[in-house]
């Protein structure tokens, strides 16, 4: 049996933050119905076609979900979607400020016609306060939480190349609503969860937070190196290939001189004699490092690395970590449809011994209409009907 066997997800979801979790809900288990508009369905399908005709982020997302078309403005629409949450385990929902309360969609309403409902709301900032109606974009949060200003080279903050606020949500949405399940297992309640994606983020800028706020500065931008762990990042070799390797503590920083570098008795010297003191004399740490490495080979030093027990690494590039050969010797690797045809993903990275996760197709927009209405007692005429957008654009707004 697989976990969230039983378990059905009713979402109201577009963009990344509720997808992410809903997918992952999906993948142990779970039935997830997910609300589109009717025609163009989720914003996020029209992102890109890079997967074969498929946007790259919808495809990620969206596997093993039932797709249900409705035009939210209109009065019968709703009453389709309050019948499917009044059977429902879960409604997940990431609609702009306010949105979901205007549609009767909001926590207190829903969880007043289902108890023992869990209701999950994700948005950018969080109900109350100067930025609740404010947009929330995953680059616009990254800056706001502070991220950007930690990230990217001494002359030029980045931004991380990933969606990572949104990431960030996805993943407080999907524990939240794993742990509510959990407690109404065993006791019958219900929950109300509210998750934004700067708080989220937040959570994640501990360190640079305790660093920031206790220490008196802001840690430096510092590329692919560590603002405050040194020796830690990419470091040039004699064949001009580039390797990333970590210290962790003193008794490895002794074993990298001796044995890495064959410097004896570099542990000691004063500019690199603590953590404190390499970070602040990183340049000439850099100097006595590379001045080894050059004389060397990338395979060669690596094999130095391995064999003091040093963490190390090569750059790949993302079609060099898709064909990392330890996913594959791990056979992590598995085939789910769509409506292109056979696609790859990995596996999820938290797997029960004994248990397979569902790998279910990518469902068209409205796909499962037909047999979500039916289920609901709707006849062919008013399934037909239903399926249609009328009067202008649809309610759903835009995401957070």
């Amino acid at each position: 049996m697989l976990p969230l066997e039983g378990i059905t997800v009713v979402s109201l979801e577009q963009a990344v933050a509720a997808p992410f979790a809903t997918r992952q809900l999906a993948d142990l288990g779970a039935r997830v119905v997910k609300v589109e508009r009717p025609g163009v369905g989720d914003f996020a399908r029209g992102y890109d076609e890079t997967v074969n005709g498929m946007a790259s982020h919808f495809v990620w997302l969206n596997r093993s979900k039932e797709s249900l078309a409705l035009d939210l403005k209109q009065d019968d629409a709703k009453e389709v979607l309050h019948k499917l949450v009044a059977e429902a385990d879960v409604f997940v929902q990431n609609l702009a400020p306010g949105a979901a309360e205007r549609l009767g969609f909001g926590g207190d309403a829903l969880r007043e016609e289902n108890p023992r409902l869990v209701h999950c709301s994700i948005s950018g900032y969080g109900e109350g306060g100067p930025y609740t109606k404010k947009k929330a974009y995953d680059l616009l949060v990254q800056c706001e939480a502070g991220l950007v200003s930690i990230t990217g080279t001494p002359e030029t903050p980045s931004k991380v190349g990933i969606s990572v606020a949104d990431i960030a949500a996805g993943m407080y949405a999907y524990s939240g609503v794993l742990s509510a399940l959990f407690r109404k297992e065993r006791t019958g309640e219900g929950a109300t969860i509210e998750v934004s994606m700067l708080e989220a983020l937040g959570e994640w800028m501990g360190f640079p937070g305790y660093f920031a706020g206790y220490g008196g500065e802001e840690p430096k931008r510092s590329g692919a190196s560590h603002a405050a762990i040194a020796p830690y990042g990419p470091f040039g070799c004699g064949d001009g290939e580039v390797v990333f390797l970590g210290i962790q503590n003193e008794r490895e920083w002794k074993k990298f001189c001796e044995e890495v570098l064959g410097r004896e008795g570099m542990a000691e010297d004063g500019r690199f004699a603590t953590n404190s003191k390499r970070v602040e004399n990183g340049s000439d740490l850099r100097a006595e490092i590379e001045g080894v490495f050059s004389g060397l080979t990338s395979g060669e030093v690596i094999e130095r690395l391995e064999g003091a027990g040093i963490a190390n690494a090569r750059m790949r590039d993302v079609k060099g970590f898709l064909e990392h050969p330890q996913l594959e010797a791990r056979d992590r690797w598995r085939e789910f449809g769509s409506p292109v045809g056979p696609l790859r993903a990995l596996l999820p990275p938290a797997t029960l011994s004994g248990t397979e996760p569902v790998m279910g197709p990518i469902p068209g927009v409205g796909e499962h209409n037909g047999s979500i209405l039916s289920e609901l007692g709707y006849g062919e005429r008013e399934i037909s009907a239903l399926a249609e957008p009328r009067s202008g654009a649809p309610a759903k707004e835009d995401t957070r």
